[in-house]
């Protein structure tokens, strides 16, 4: 059954955690959805585990697109959220609304995600009374790492622990149907969630949150990186290293393919073909 984006409020009312991930391209979502799961993020974290690039500031719109059309495809009952990339939400809200406007319209996305609090709540309610359902994202935002120093756990101080609490609130107070907490210690985490009336999904933020999401990739074992945050159910890249070890050696030793791997040609057509030659 398909989720939307106003059933996660009524989730957390319940108290049914919710569970997402993040996918990037048709396969991964396809075996998403067929878990179950069915909140899917198409994060701008796109760009470090799918296009090497050390952070998420050089991911572009039209990157995000390609992979939010291939995840729609995969995971079609999925409330699939794409991320708007650096910059392309922050400069006015026109930008905002036509970016935002492109994911849904061209990617299939169902909603949007954007980084920052207050600041952007002007945006968010733009995007919002416009029709584009928002999920906000607060702690440590990627597209700010630079700004940040690091990706870095942020909210330890009395300060900062205040300025996020009133974040959180302003982007509920705009409109947004839901809040990312990444890289917040547990306590604060818990404490935004019990003051929000709309769903917090954490991501090394304590099980305090409403919801908890994970990069696809950490989970399964398919990047080098161990992220605190991250426990990894399998160990996939093991997995397909030693597969494909195994693939070139046969290849190599002629075993593969065998007869069961391959067709035949129809009865005496290769004798006939062998006779055409001969005349």
């Amino acid at each position: 059954m398909a989720v939307r984006t106003l059933q996660l409020a009524e989730m957390k009312a319940r108290g049914e955690r919710i569970v997402a991930v993040t996918a990037y391209d048709h396969a991964m979502a396809r075996l998403v959805a067929e878990a179950g799961i069915r909140v899917v993020l198409v994060g701008d974290s796109l760009g470090m585990v799918m296009l090497g690039y050390k952070t998420t500031v050089r991911v572009s719109l039209d990157e995000v697109l390609h992979h939010t059309r291939a995840v729609v495809r995969g995971a079609a009952e999925a409330l699939v959220v794409a991320d708007l990339p650096f910059l392309t939400y922050r400069v006015s809200a026109e930008d905002a609304l036509r970016n935002a406007a492109r994911l849904m319209q061209e990617g299939g996305a169902q909603a949007v995600k954007l980084e920052g609090g207050a600041e952007v709540a002007p945006t968010l309610r733009r995007l919002v009374d416009a029709g584009i359902p928002v999920m906000g994202h607060l702690g440590l935002t990627p597209q700010s790492v630079h700004a940040l120093g690091g990706f870095k756990v942020q909210g330890r101080t009395l300060e900062q622990a205040r300025r996020l609490l009133a974040d959180a609130e302003a982007l509920e107070e705009a409109g947004a149907f839901a809040v990312v907490l990444e890289a917040v210690p547990a306590e604060l985490a818990d404490m935004v969630s019990r003051r929000l009336t709309i769903p917090t999904i954490g991501i090394g933020a304590g099980a305090g949150c409403d919801g908890q999401i994970q990069v696809l990739h950490d989970v399964l074992g398919l990047t080098p990186r161990h992220p605190r945050h991250a426990k990894r159910y399998a160990e996939l890249g093991d997995a397909i290293v030693t597969a494909l070890k195994a693939y070139a050696a046969e290849v190599g030793a002629g075993t593969f393919p065998t007869p069961e791997h391959t067709w035949a040609l129809e009865p005496d057509v290769l004798a006939a073909l062998e006779q055409e030659r001969e005349d």
